[in-house]
């Protein structure tokens, strides 16, 4: 039998929309976007080699109006413009699909779709095999016998059963489905109310459109109505959606073959782009050139680590004695070992240990089962012996030890009595200080990134959603496999990225005196947690209902009928359509937004948007703490253990989950009575240590400005300094109301705010409130010297600095898009400051915890808030111990200003203020 030949049809524009929205805003040292040409040659390289097509089109939209604008007016009318980052890239990428040789097409006057959809009909009439790849789900139409679509990003193909079980109808129904259910980003109307379920069901019942159209006085309820009223545009919404099989193309399927490349061509437009990856597909790249994938402008930490050779795999799979004592001899005489905990859980207090992987060198690991108890699982060695036999190692602290992600393989061991010493290296944290920005931190990420790597993914050997199983039971074949490769990938980043961190002397100071100390200070705060009340949130949470239950009478009443306050769209009816408020932002999807912001917008005017703000916060409140944190305690410890995340905020602060300890709000009454709820034991007290105005006094000291030092020195209330400097009057003179326009101006400068944010937050005019600007920075020149440098080298670096030597990367500081340069200007601003908090605070956690282990101090560090540390403390100590916690805390940095903590002290966190 003689194969068919196979014609590929990419929809160039689906490419290019999906690779711009799926990777990162990356840029060439000049500024120039380089994102979506990056996503789209590489989505094609990967069909071209998978699919070895005999003949190829690449297809894009046409500009300019197409016969679907002259049917409908307000066609794709609610579609925001092309983004400027994303129109500078559209002509790189014609030029390299040209360039690759892959014939182009761009007709006028139609879409892609239609010129797709002409050329599929054509191909599968002469007995070609067609694959379509796009993203876009109208094209399901297109499917039969001999055409299949395929989504080249998420691996993903669409034949005649495929399109019937993701939509539930034939692929001869999508039509008819599509002008049913409409289209937002295309406007195509549809029918209010009518969505893919309700679609999918009439069709099945009634076989076609026409059918439905034929029997509408049959179908019950609200969305037969909304059927019947809106039969006069159905068919406009089916002509819409018809994608044109029948354009007069001179291009025949049989003739879109590819020619030769022109290698000199790419390279040219590869080295421009700064498209390095592309490059040594070509030969044509040298180390010294940077690479495109990063979103900064230098090689190195901005650039990723030069391509690694990737090492032959010998993976083991340890089940009896001798192997065992093979690979122990081997960890003992290691300098360095990479290990790795496969567990039952990823929460650290449940977890327990499943098997463990190590890797002394790259591509040579192993896999040690421990745990696997499936029906049929080979048998394996006893756990708790194999345990004891590693523990001398891994309490060894003379025995450096590498992982990632350290802590939470510490929090296993420690379940199984083990005490991790010697945890040196963490590839995790040396990805996050080498640059917080380039990529997420987890291992996945850092090995696509610093090694070209495409690991084992959890979901591939333990399934997903519903049906994703525990680790123990997973074959210990497939699982040997995923673990070793963790430990593997582990040391391979490690020789990666730590050469990188040790040519530059800030950052690996970083590394080794605040992030990897750390981890032994957030191990133990995490083990140890704190104590909740359920009684004072199970009070708060009554309280709080009956207060919900008034407002949504309160809100009925304002409304003038009942309705669901839960809902945004019935909300939308009422405030804009009932009540007639004006409409200020529309959704992505058209409609009028009842975001937050814009909620608070309308409150000063309207009472029904006050009244919803207050009810969602107080919803908002009870669902995510009263009611959560009862199930977060742990029923062994009776207290809440929090994980706490050091490579997650890009600035340097720590974050913290289940619970968030940081975004607790403390704004309300409501908000702050939720701290009364976190108690001190019996015989203890909390011990609250707050840095005052920390961000202020960095301010102060990176600017120099005399005015500034000088209030802090002389440790002046700021904000009535500041007023006093602006207004040109003494400080006693100035009013409570002048103080608080003095501090959002302190505090908002820090965070960037404009001259229109400050009128905005003060009820002002903006002349008045960019008069209040300029004055100030009459009186603080150094500020306005410093914001305007820092800024310039912002530009030039394409990072800003802690005072530490942490950097953040600010991809979009030369970005010709105006809205994502300001932004990346006001974090040029703000990230020194707010680092360098993050640095100190840091510093003064391990100092504390230093002197409390060292000095077996009767106080325990129980939380990090902010610029805020939380301990236990015995009663009868607190005088000492606040007099050294303030001692360590005021010395954790050397300002050119004294840093200043405030404390109290109570039998909850919130008498502690």
């Amino acid at each position: 039998m003689i194969a068919r030949r196979k014609l590929c049809l990419v929809d160039g524009s689906s490419y290019l929309y999906r690779a711009f929205h799926a990777l990162p805003p990356l840029s060439t040292s000049r500024g120039e976007p380089t994102g979506a040409v990056l996503g789209v040659l590489n989505m094609l390289h990967k069909l071209v080699k998978e699919e070895a097509p005999d003949c190829i089109a690449v297809v894009f939209d046409a500009p300019g109006r197409s016969f679907r604008d002259e049917l409908f007016e307000e066609y794709k009318a609610h579609r925001p413009p092309m983004p400027d980052e994303l129109r500078a890239q559209v002509e790189p990428v014609l030029e390299a699909v040209r360039a690759m040789g892959l014939p182009l097409l761009r007709i006028e006057g139609v879409e892609a779709d239609d010129v797709i959809g002409t050329l599929a009909t054509r191909a599968a009439e002469a007995g070609m095999q067609v694959l379509i790849s796009t993203g876009d789900k109208d094209m399901a139409q297109l499917v039969d016998e001999q055409v299949t679509l395929v989504n080249t990003m998420s691996n993903t193909r669409l034949d005649r059963d495929g399109v019937k079980a993701k939509f539930d109808v034939t692929p001869g129904q999508i039509v008819d489905y599509l002008a049913l259910v409409g289209d937002s980003s295309d406007n195509i109307p549809g029918v209010p109310k009518v969505g893919p379920k309700t679609a999918a069901k009439w069709l099945n019942q009634y076989g076609s459109l026409d059918e439905i159209v034929a029997h509408a006085d049959e179908v019950p309820g609200k969305v037969g109505e909304s059927l019947r009223e809106n039969l006069e545009t159905l068919e406009l919404s089916r002509r819409l959606a018809t994608i044109r099989r029948d354009l007069d193309l001179d291009a025949s399927p049989e003739a879109l073959t590819s020619a030769a490349p022109d290698l000199d061509r790419l390279r040219a437009l590869y080295t421009r782009l700064e498209l390095s990856s592309l490059l040594r597909q070509l030969g044509g790249h040298s180390a010294a050139e940077p690479v495109a994938q990063a979103p900064a402008p230098e090689a190195g930490a901005a650039g990723g680590a030069p391509a690694q050779a990737v090492p032959p795999r010998r993976y083991e799979t340890i089940t009896d004695e001798a192997s065992l004592e093979r690979w122990l001899t081997a960890l003992r005489a290691a300098g360095l070992a990479a290990f790795d905990t496969e567990t039952t859980s990823l929460d650290y207090m449940q977890a327990g240990i499943v098997g463990v992987s190590f890797c002394v060198e790259p591509g040579h690991a192993c896999y040690i089962p421990l745990a696997h108890d499936y029906a049929g699982a080979p048998d394996q060695l006893d756990r708790d012996a194999t345990l004891a036999k590693l523990k001398p190692w891994l309490e060894d602290p003379a025995r450096p030890k590498l992982g990632h992600h350290l802590k939470y393989d510490a929090h296993v061991l420690a379940r199984h009595d083990i005490a991790l010493a010697g945890m040196r290296y963490d590839s995790m944290l040396e990805s996050y200080v080498l640059n917080s920005t380039a990529t997420r931190h987890d291992m996945d990420s850092c090995a696509k990134r610093y090694l070209g790597i495409d690991t084992i993914g959890y979901e591939q050997v333990a399934g997903k959603g519903a049906k994703q199983i525990p680790f123990n039971q997973v074959p210990v074949d497939a699982a040997a496999e995923y673990a070793a490769e963790d430990a593997d990938v582990t040391l391979q980043l490690h020789r990666a990225l730590w050469p990188q961190l040790e040519a530059e002397p800030a950052l690996r100071r970083l590394y080794e005196e605040i992030e990897q100390p750390l981890v032994p200070v957030l191990l133990r705060m995490e083990q140890h947690g704190v104590l909740v009340d359920r009684t004072v949130l199970a009070a708060q949470g009554r309280e709080i209902s009956r207060r919900l239950m008034e407002l949504e009478a309160e809100i009925h009443a304002a409304a003038g009928q009942p309705f669901n306050v839960d809902s945004p769209k019935q909300l939308q009816e009422i405030l804009f359509g009932k009540l007639g408020i004006p409409v200020l932002r529309r959704t992505p999807t058209g409609q009028p937004s009842t975001a937050e912001d814009v909620l608070e917008e309308l409150a000063d005017e309207y009472p029904l948007p006050r009244l919803i703000l207050e009810y969602r916060s107080l919803a908002k409140l009870r669902s995510t703490y009263i009611d959560r944190l009862p199930e977060q305690i742990d029923a062994g410890t009776g207290r809440v253990h929090t994980s706490y995340h050091q490579a997650v905020a890009v600035t340097g602060r720590l974050s913290s989950s289940d619970p968030n300890l940081q975004n607790i709000p403390i704004r309300t009454p409501e908000g702050r009575r939720i701290r009364r709820a976190f108690v001190a034991p019996d015989g203890q007290l909390l011990l609250a240590a707050d840095y005052s105005q920390i961000e202020l006094r960095i301010m102060a000291h990176l600017s120099g400005d005399e005015s500034l030092l000088a209030a802090f020195a002389a440790d002046r209330d700021i904000h009535q300094a500041t007023a006093a400097e602006v207004l040109g009057i003494e400080p006693a003179a100035v009013t409570a109301e002048q103080r608080r326009a003095a501090k959002a101006i302190n505090f908002g400068l820090i965070y960037g705010m404009s001259a229109f944010g400050l009128a905005r937050q003060l009820g002002i005019e903006r002349g008045a409130a960019q008069q209040y600007v300029d004055r100030y920075f009459e009186r603080y020149p150094g500020v306005k010297r410093y914001m305007d440098e820092t800024r310039e080298r912002a530009r030039e670096l394409g990072y800003v600095e802690t005072v530490f030597g942490r950097r953040l990367y600010l991809p979009d500081i030369r970005s010709r898009n105006r809205q994502q340069q300001q932004y990346a200007e006001r974090s040029a601003i703000n990230a020194p400051m707010q680092g360098t908090a993050a640095d100190i605070i840091k510093r003064a956690m391990i100092a504390v915890d230093g002197w409390i282990q060292r000095d077996r101090a009767p106080a325990r560090l129980v939380m990090q808030v902010h610029d805020e540390l939380v301990l236990e403390v015995e009663a009868d100590a607190l005088p000492a111990v606040r007099v050294e916690v303030v001692h360590l805390m005021a010395g954790a940095a050397d300002l050119r200003v004294p840093l200043k903590v405030d404390t109290g002290a109570g039998p909850n966190w919130d008498e502690a203020h």
